[in-house]
Parts: structure tokens; C-alpha cells; sequence
């Protein structure tokens, strides 16, 4: 499996330098050195004389001493700034951990928050392996006994901690991991010859996955990318574990030292058979190569080999990989960029690999389509054309469509490019253009089948603009299939054009336009129902009738579930007025629709009415048969006297007067109160007896008809002496004109004589006298009554006034002091009759209501004295105007009144001083 892996130089190797003096770093060479590790931007490196060594990103070195006799095992938390060792301060077996706080220092040196003795029983015993999790709550330490505990609590304190035994075996634990899954944490334990997991949160469950373990050293957790796995190496092979269970495994032979993980990267440090000279101070020995790989397990090649001399440690930290070597060096690898790694593989051709490492790198999408691109160009350019327009493919959406469609249009190259149409668009890329084009090919290639595959396939997802492919479809003469895809997506418009305008099928599309939702049906049939109305006329009206009342389609239930679950049923209808246009040239039909209308909706708008009354009187106008005459003007005249009939009655009257009806202008001008056109029009007509009947009939409502009547027949030279008569006698007994107006109406008329106005004129100068009289006398009655009103006045300004009533006008007792006297009849009161009955202390109870009366009167008059229009609409309507202006007058609405308010006098005797 390895030789089939292809190497790649993916790292740039260099060796750390000392900046302060820019020459190889070497603050290390005297360091006898026992764990390493890395994190939180620095590298940490232990000593057997119980040193600890930092070196930051500036590559400067810090360092102070944690024990006082050796450092065994150093971890450095990722999360937090805190480091954890274990070492020893005494002689013998006796080991202990330290946790660091690096973030808080005490005399320059970071401070120790736990100091833990690390001893599995009774019998200390060497550490051989540990580990933390990274939320601070477990600790494992394996033993060289083969015993493993954990420490459950804050790792930072040692009160907060727990311990307890998850593990017992022979064999020494050579490695520890912590994995959490779900609520579960899981500790892998490996031995010499064990690998297991245990579910420290379940009682210690111990599941054993392979009864082979692993040497120290050689055990790393993958990162997310490979789903935290557990992954060993061993003679053989890598494996990787679950907590259930093994993995896979990949087939790398040779003895592993050391396994490491870098974003992604298995790094293998393995054994080398060359050996170099050996550092003097280390002594005259040769050192042992080792090799150092790095493995890109997703991708599948080998990002970067190299030999190093016996490899002490390898450090993961700042983004680059620190390899510590037997002769105390630090070599940097520094993973090249992204774009210089696809370079190398684009110059080897090595396209596949590139696309699968661009995916791996998070390479934005405008990077994967290069690729893809530049994949493409090189396999056309090598002549695999299908393979080429599988990478084009992946392009859709980026790459321009037309860059692709150029190259492919070669007619022997066409079963390609209509792969790549369809892909087009099955990704919803495709523009109008591309759909003509795939259809294009389709008929070129004449292939019938994938047309009806891309075109009639039920429950096929639309990639492509509908209406582009049925406008193609027509114009190669693929009506059918043209027809199909209108009807599948409802593209109303283009299905009824086909229908009508290439198959001519016009029963067809009327009953499509019948299944249609209304709105839908509405539209179609206003666009398309004159052609419908030439050709199939009674079905296209009967269809309308439907769409004007309460429209349903034809393949739906009349009662829907709405109605059935207690609903209000819904109905839709289309206006009527809309659609008469489309009844050109068909008057018959238009007059069937418009009665159905009328019928069933006698609401309808005077459109309508107004339309269906025109063809009525056009009908009758133009029939020649009496009978069928006489039926039409009654069918026309019961329109008109329909109560219900909502039809314009000026246009109503210019159609009927346009086509001579007399009946319907006789009966509208009555309708509209136009009574002096009655009139007019049997005079125009010479009808004398209709006139006095027009009169006689209206003469209630518009009395002036006697006057127009009488000024008509005064100026007929005919003998119509009885219709004159029979006026003038109106005319008399209303009162209509003054005898003068009368005299002269008929002094244009020399037929009328003396005789006729005799009877007339004398009748009305007797009326007249006697109203004279009348007047006169009520002159002289009003004026003595005035001057006897003025006289007391004045006798009750300037005389005495006796009072000589002897009994109380309330309860008719004798009169007796305290009393109350009013000057008005004279009345008298007693004074406790006069508290108890009157209404207030200044008026006359008797006198009171009917000067209460006369009061309201006075009030009312002042009030309408002001409403002039009311006073004008009096006048014009009044018989005698005179009348009129003189009660006004007579209520002072001409003169400006200034009212003085007085008292009523009263006058109170209580004994001889009142």
C-alpha cells in the first residue's frame, strides 16, 4: 500500500536559527533531555537534572527548575495555559505530579497549583504513561505495573480530586487517550499486549478491542478530520480505533518509533539503517538515522520524508512541525502554501489528486473550478472528450457555459455537448439560449426518445425555461410534444395557441379553457373567445354563461370539501360587460347570453340592459312579420318596465327615440318625471285628445301642462274648440294664470271668440270683488282692534288702576291681605296661592299659557324670518306670490327689529304698606 502512495515535497525544511545571533539554534546542546512537548505558542523540553526549558515563538529560551532530580513526562493542555509533569524530587521510586499555572508566576517561575504523589497502591511503581482531558475534570496515569487510575475532580487541585482504579493487567500501560462521544468519556488504555477502552462515565465499562498492544510512544489521537480516533502503529501496519471497536488500517511496514499528529497529518518516525558521526560531547558512537514521514491519510500520498538523526521528539506547534535530533538540533518544517502544492501537481499532470487535496485544504469554489477547468483543457487536448466534459460538468455555475459549448459544437462532438446542455440544466443554469440549443440537438440527432425523455417524463424535476422549449418544439414541427409541455405546466396561453393556430382543434381548447381555475379561464377567454365564437358559437356562450353565474371547473367536484366541512360556499363570476365584445357578427347569441344574464342576475349593470335593449329594438325594427312585431315591442317594453332593470334611461331613451318606439319614449319619459315631453310629443304629433289625457294624468304633478296645453291649442288654427273649453275650465278651477294672461294667450288664436272666455272672465271679476270686500272689511276690523290695544296702553301707562276683585282667581275664596294683583285682566291672587301655583314670581298664572303661546309663535317667526332659501322655495311654489312676501313682511323679515324684554307688572298689597 505504501508504494502505491505517490510522494509529493509538500514541507520546506530548515533549521532553527537563533535570532540574536543568526546562527544555528544550539541552547539545547548540553541538554541531557527526557519529554517533550509543545503548545499555547511555545515548546516545552524536560531534562534529567530536572530542568524545564520554554523557547517562544521569538525562539528564546526560559528556564527553571521543577525537580530536583529528573523530569519523566511533560504535557502541555491546549485549552488552557497550563502544563502538567510528572517527575521526581527523591531518590528511589517515587514520582509526582505537577500541574503549572504558566499564566501566574512567582519569582519568575510559573506557579505549582498541585503537587500530587503518583503511587497506584501500596507499592510506588514508575509512571509509564498519561494523560489529561482538556476540561480539566480527568487525569489517567499508567504504570509500569500495569495499572492504570484516574483522577476525577479539578486537575488543578488536588482536594478536588478523586482517584480510583479503571485498569489492572501484567503487562506495563505504554499509552493513554481520553475520547468524548456524546455525554460518554472514554479512556483508551494500551499495553504491551492490549489495546482497550473504558467508559469512565459508565462504571468503568472495559471494552477490549485487540489483544495486541503497541510500545511506548507509538500511540497519537487523529484530529476531527479522521473522527478522533485512536491511531497505533506496529510493525505491520497503523491501526485506528474506535471506542468499539478497530477502524482501519493502512499497510505501512517497518519499525515505528514515534507517531505524531499535524493538522490532519500522520507523521511516522521511523528507523534508518545510515548513521552519521556522533556529537563529541555524546561520545565517539555513530547516531542512528531515522526517517521522518508525513502522511496525508485522506488524500492519500506522502506529503513530505526525509532522514534525521535519531529523532529525540517531534513538536506541533505555531503551524509548523519542530523535529529535536539526537545532536541537539531543531529543524522547522513549514508546510507550503495551497497554491505551490496544486502547482506541483498540476506541472505532473496530477489533476484527480489535486481536486481531491483542494477539497481537503477548504479551497473556495472559484479555486475547485480551476482546477476543474484546467482538468478539462488537458484530457481535450489529449482527445478523451467524454471524460473531459465530466470535469466541464463540474463547472456549471463558475466556468462561462459558452467557453465549453465553443469547443463541442463540431457536429461529430454533439452527443457531448448535449450531455453537458442537460447538466446545464439539471443545475437550474440554463438560460433560454441553452434550452433552444439542447432541443436543437435532440431534433438534429433526431432522437425522438430523449426528447420525449427531457420533455414528457412524469414527476420530472424542470431544469429548463418551459416556454423557450415549447417555442422550439412548434417551430421543428414537434406540435405534440409542444402541446404536452403546455398542458404539464399550465402554460395556459401557449397550449390554447397550438391548439388554435396549428392543430385547430377549437373543441379541444374549449374544453381545456372549461377545466381551467377561473381566473385562468376568465383570461383566456377574453383573449381567445372571438375565434372560439366563430367556430363553436353555442358551446363558447353556454361556457360563458357558466363563467358569468357561478363558475366551477369541469373536472372538479360542484360540491367541494369546503362545503361539506360547513363552509360558505365560495362563487366566482366573471363581469358580463366584459365579454360582448367577442359576440361580433353574432347578435343572437349576445341576446341569448344577455337574457340568461338578466334572468339569473337581475342586478346586472346597465351595460348590460343597455345592450341587450339595443339589439331588442334592432330586432324589432328590422322584422317585417306584424305578429313577430308585436311580440318583439311587448318583450322590448316589458324590458323597459322591469323593476329590476338597471339600464341607463337617457341611453335607453335615444335608442328608443333613434329606432321611433314610441311606447318605450312615451313610457320612459314618464319614468323620468318628464312630464312637459309628454306632452310635447302628442303635440308634435297632432294627438289633441292625448294631450288632455296627458294633462288630466300629470296635470297633479306639473299644473303648468294646462298652461303649455292652453297656449297649444290657442295656437291651432284647427277646430278644437271642446279641448280649449275643457282647458280653460282646468285652468280656472286651479287658478293656474291671471284672467289677463289667459286673454292674451288666446288673442293669438283667431278661432277662439268672445263667447269661449264670457263665462271664464266673468266668474273671475266677481271672485275678484268679493275678495276685495273681504279684505276690506278684515282692514277695518284689524284697525280698531289695534286702536283699542293702543288706547288701554296708554290708560295703563298715565291712570290708576283700581282693583276691586273680591275673590282669589286660583281657589275662588275670598280675597283677604297678603295678596297679589296683575294688571292683565285684572286677575287677583292670594299671596299663598299665588307661591304655590305660579311658575315664577313676574307672570299671571292664568294668563300664563296662553301667553306661553303667543311667545312660541313670536320665537318661531324670528327664527324663519333668516332661512332665506326656505323662504324662496315657499315663494315659488305658492299659487299667489303676494301672500306670501306679505306674511313675511308682516313678520318683520324686512325690517331690523330690536326686541326690549319688560317685565309683566305686578302689584303686591300686604296690609296698608304694600
Amino acid at each position: 500500500a505504501l508504494l502505491q502512495w505517490r510522494r509529493f515535497n509538500f514541507f520546506d525544511k530548515e533549521a532553527v536559527k537563533d535570532p540574536a545571533t543568526d546562527q544555528v539554534f544550539d541552547q539545547l546542546k548540553d541538554v541531557n533531555v527526557s519529554a517533550c512537548t509543545s503548545g499555547r505558542g511555545q515548546l516545552v523540553v524536560g531534562d534529567f537534572e530536572g530542568n524545564l526549558y520554554f523557547i517562544n515563538r521569538q525562539m528564546e529560551l526560559t528556564a527553571f527548575r521543577a525537580y530536583e532530580i529528573r523530569v519523566t513526562h511533560l504535557l502541555q493542555m491546549k485549552q488552557h495555559n497550563l502544563l502538567i509533569s510528572i517527575g521526581e524530587d527523591e531518590q528511589g521510586i517515587n514520582p509526582l505530579i505537577k500541574v503549572w499555572n504558566l499564566d501566574k508566576m512567582e519569582r519568575g517561575n510559573p506557579t505549582c497549583t498541585r503537587l500530587t504523589r503518583a503511587i497506584p497502591g501500596n507499592k510506588p511503581t514508575p509512571v509509564s504513561a498519561f494523560a489529561v482531558h482538556e476540561n480539566l475534570n480527568f487525569m489517567a496515569l499508567g504504570f509500569e505495573n500495569g495499572t492504570a487510575v484516574l483522577y476525577k475532580g479539578d486537575v488543578t487541585r488536588e482536594r478536588h480530586s478523586k482517584l480510583r482504579v479503571v485498569y489492572e493487567g501484567g503487562k506495563r500501560v505504554t499509552g493513554l487517550a481520553f475520547k468524548s462521544q456524546g455525554k460518554d468519556v472514554f479512556l483508551f488504555v494500551v499495553t504491551d499486549n492490549m489495546t482497550l477502552s473504558i467508559n469512565i462515565t459508565t462504571k468503568d465499562t472495559q471494552t477490549v478491542l485487540e489483544n495486541t498492544g503497541a510500545t511506548p510512544g507509538s500511540i497519537v489521537m487523529s484530529d476531527a478530520s479522521q473522527d478522533n480516533q485512536l491511531v497505533i502503529g506496529r510493525q505491520d501496519a497503523v491501526y485506528f480505533y474506535q471506542p468499539d471497536g478497530r477502524g482501519p488500517c493502512l499497510a505501512f511496514e517497518g519499525v515505528k518509533l514515534q507517531l505524531h499528529w499535524f493538522r490532519g497529518y500522520l507523521i511516522i518516525v521511523g528507523k534508518e539503517s545510515k548513521t552519521l558521526p556522533r556529537a563529541p560531547v555524546l561520545g565517539p558512537h555513530g547516531m542512528e538515522m531515522n526517517t521522518v514521514t508525513v502522511y496525508d491519510i485522506q488524500n492519500k500520498f506522502i506529503a513530505y520524508s526525509a532522514p534525521y538523526p535519531e529523532v529525540i521528539d517531534v513538536m506541533c506547534e505555531s503551524g509548523s512541525i519542530f523535529i529535536f535530533t539526537g545532536d541537539r538540533k531543531l529543524y522547522q518544517l513549514q508546510e507550503k502554501d495551497t497554491q505551490s502544492k496544486l502547482e506541483m501537481l498540476f506541472k505532473k499532470n496530477n489533476y484527480a489528486l489535486a481536486i481531491s487535496l483542494a477539497k481537503s485544504q477548504q479551497l473556495d469554489q472559484d479555486g475547485l473550478i480551476d482546477i476543474f477547468t484546467q482538468y478539462g483543457d488537458h484530457l481535450y487536448s489529449k482527445g478523451d472528450h467524454d471524460s473531459a466534459i465530466d470535469q466541464y460538468i463540474k463547472t456549471i455555475g463558475k466556468l462561462e457555459a459558452s467557453y465549453v459549448i465553443r469547443k463541442f459544437l463540431d457536429a461529430q462532438r454533439i452527443h457531448n455537448l448535449t450531455k453537458y446542455l442537460q447538466a446545464l440544466h439539471k443545475s437550474q443554469a440554463a438560460t433560454e439560449e441553452h434550452t433552444t440549443l439542447l432541443l436543437n440537438c435532440y431534433t438534429k440527432l433526431k432522437d425522438v426518445s430523449k426528447l420525449d425523455e427531457f420533455i414528457m417524463t412524469k414527476n420530472r424535476e424542470v431544469d429548463f425555461d418551459v416556454e423557450t422549449a415549447i417555442n422550439v418544439c412548434r417551430q421543428s414541427g414537434y406540435c405534440k410534444h409542444a402541446l404536452a409541455l403546455a398542458e404539464k405546466h399550465k402554460k395556459h396561453e401557449h397550449y390554447l395557441k397550438i391548439q388554435l393556430e396549428d392543430i385547430k382543434d377549437y373543441q379541444r381548447a374549449l374544453q381545456y379553457i372549461g377545466k381551467l381555475d377561473f381566473d385562468a379561464a376568465e383570461s383566456n377567454l377574453k383573449q381567445y373567445g372571438k375565434i372560439l365564437m366563430n367556430n363553436v358559437s353555442q358551446e363558447t356562450t353556454d361556457l360563458l354563461k357558466r363563467l358569468c353565474t357561478d363558475y366551477k371547473p369541469n373536472d372538479r367536484p360542484l360540491i367541494d370539501q369546503n362545503i361539506l366541512e360547513g363552509g360558505i360556499p365560495r362563487i366566482q363570476k366573471a363581469n358580463a360587460e366584459e365579454f360582448i365584445h367577442i359576440f361580433v357578427n353574432n347578435s343572437n347569441k349576445l341576446t341569448e347570453f344577455l337574457e340568461h344574464m338578466v334572468e339569473v342576475q337581475p342586478n346586472s349593470s346597465n351595460l348590460v340592459y343597455n345592450t341587450l335593449l339595443e339589439l331588442y329594438l334592432h330586432d324589432m325594427v328590422h322584422e317585417s312579420a306584424i305578429s313577430t312585431r308585436v311580440e318583439r315591442e311587448r318583450k322590448t317594453l316589458e324590458l323597459l318596465k322591469n323593476p329590476d332593470a338597471n339600464y341607463d334611461i337617457d341611453q335607453a331613451l335615444i335608442l328608443c327615440q333613434m329606432n321611433n318606439f314610441k311606447a318605450g319614449i312615451l313610457y320612459l319619459y314618464e319614468k323620468a318625471q318628464l312630464y312637459q315631453q309628454i306632452l310635447r310629443y302628442h303635440m308634435e304629433h297632432s294627438e289633441y285628445v292625448h294631450v288632455i289625457e296627458s294633462c288630466k294624468k300629470f296635470g297633479q304633478q306639473d299644473p303648468q301642462l294646462w298652461v303649455q296645453a292652453l297656449s297649444y291649442f290657442a295656437s291651432k288654427e284647427d277646430t278644437c274648440k271642446p279641448q280649449l273649453m275643457e282647458t280653460l275650465s282646468h285652468i280656472d278651477k286651479k287658478n293656474l294664470l291671471q284672467p289677463l294672461m289667459v286673454i292674451q294667450i288666446l288673442a293669438h288664436n283667431s278661432t277662439a271668440t268672445l263667447s269661449i272666455v264670457k263665462d271664464y272672465i266673468v266668474r273671475r271679476l266677481q271672485m275678484e270683488n268679493d275678495q276685495i270686500a273681504e279684505d276690506e272689511r278684515l282692514i277695518k276690523q284689524y284697525t280698531e282692534d289695534t286702536q283699542k290695544k293702543r288706547t288701554k296702553i296708554e290708560e295703563l301707562k298715565t291712570s290708576a288702576k283700581v282693583f276691586q276683585a273680591s275673590k282669589c282667581n286660583i281657589c275662588s275664596h275670598s280675597l283677604e291681605l297678603p295678596s297679589v294683583h296683575f294688571l292683565c285682566e285684572p286677575h287677583s291672587y292670594h299671596q299663598h296661592c299665588f307661591e304655590s301655583y305660579a311658575e315664577n314670581d313676574m307672570e299671571c298664572p292664568v294668563c300664563a299659557p296662553e301667553n306661553r303661546k303667543i311667545m312660541d309663535i313670536i320665537r318661531a317667526q324670528e327664527q324663519s324670518r333668516d332661512i332665506h332659501e326656505f323662504f324662496h322655495n315657499q315663494l315659488e311654489r305658492a299659487p299667489d306670490g303676494f301672500s306670501v312676501v306679505a306674511d313675511y313682511f308682516g313678520r318683520g323679515v324686512f325690517n331690523k327689529v330690536t326686541l326690549i324684554t319688560d317685565h309683566p307688572s305686578k302689584t303686591s298689597t300686604s296690609g296698608n304698606t304694600r
